[in-house]
């Protein structure tokens, strides 16, 4: 019982560092730093790859492939959102000026001058 108390309080803990830190963060730097952290949540992958080594029940294996699939995603949602921050800071080739049509002149047209 001492043992979950002990981590209950480091939990909590880590919750309001966490709150503290994010609260310090400046908007503009939201985006970038939220790409940035679940990019970095491979560490989770590789926890739900040692739990599983460790489950002995279906229920567990389905609960670290739930938890491998989920933090694979959240990987993935972390590089999509950094490759496209990134294409917005990238000089692209100006498009070419568009010209209006010559308007068609008539063949049999009369000069009336």
């Amino acid at each position: 019982m001492e043992a979950l108390y002990s981590n209950l309080a480091i939990f909590v803990l880590s919750l309001l560092v966490g709150v503290e830190v994010i609260g310090k963060i400046p908007s503009t730097l939201h985006t970038p730093m939220m790409s940035g952290s679940n990019a970095i949540h491979g560490v989770v992958i590789a926890g739900a790859v040692a739990t599983a080594s460790v489950a002995n029940s279906p229920l567990g294996y389905v609960l670290t492939f739930i938890a491998a699939a989920l933090a694979a995603a959240n990987v993935f949602g972390g590089y999509v959102v950094t490759d496209r921050m990134l294409q917005m800071f990238t000089r692209h080739a100006p498009a070419p000026a568009v010209t209006a049509p010559a308007a068609p002149v008539a063949a049999n047209s009369k000069d009336p001058s």
